[in-house]
Parts: structure tokens; C-alpha cells; sequence
């Protein structure tokens, strides 16, 4: 009697396609878990950060690691072309393709005196 070749081939197929359920579904739960804001830290909100911080985090890709400029605008000697108040709109509301909001607004302050005495 002849066995026939295909049957380990669909006990496998059937393993793997289980696996990728079982395995999306760990993935789901999970994910809804960050979606959420995972673990929560009970009110005491984000850690503050130094302008420094801040910029290695969210600002160097564009505008470089010298601040010298890349896809932004150089950043040295920024005090010198705009106010405060316009460097304050600027990290709120963005310009050009700068995105707004990318300093926690606790620190805007913070970051908009370090950007005018950058040189």
C-alpha cells in the first residue's frame, strides 16, 4: 500500500496557519495594552526633559547634529533672525514642514531660551 505524500505537507500548512492566529492574536491583546498608554505612571506625567534632550529626540534629524541645518533650517544664531514669541509659534504650530507640538508644552519656555541663546 502506497502512502500519500501530501498529508505531512497539510499537517504542516495547518501547524503554520495556526501559529499565525495564535501568534496575531498574543500581538492584538497586547497592542492595546500601549494603545491604552501601557503602564501607567499615576498622574506623575512625563519626565522632563533638558532642551538638549529634547532636541537629540525630536529635532536633530532635520536640523542637525551641529545645529547647522539638514532638511531644516540652521538653528545657530536663531535668536538673532526671530523673537522669542515667533520661535514660541514656531514650536507650537510648526512652519513649513516642521510639525507643531513637538516640545511638551511645560517646557516650551525652557527650550525657547535655550534656541535664543544658541550660538
Amino acid at each position: 500500500m502506497k502512502k500519500n505524500a501530501i498529508y505531512p505537507y497539510l499537517i504542516i500548512m495547518a501547524f503554520g496557519i495556526g501559529l499565525v492566529f495564535a501568534l496575531s492574536f498574543i500581538g492584538l491583546y497586547e497592542g492595546e495594552g500601549q494603545a491604552d498608554g501601557g503602564d501607567s505612571t499615576d498622574g506623575q506625567g512625563v519626565v522632563a526633559q533638558t532642551p538638549e534632550e529634547i532636541y537629540t529626540n525630536t529635532c536633530i534629524a532635520c536640523h542637525g547634529q551641529n545645529y547647522e541645518g539638514a532638511s531644516g533650517p540652521a538653528l545657530i544664531n536663531v535668536g538673532d533672525r526671530l523673537s522669542r514669541d515667533e520661535i514660541k509659534d514656531v514650536l507650537v504650530n510648526g512652519r513649513g514642514i516642521m510639525p507643531g507640538g513637538t516640545v511638551p508644552e511645560e517646557q516650551l519656555d525652557e527650550m525657547v531660551d535655550w534656541l535664543m541663546n544658541l550660538k
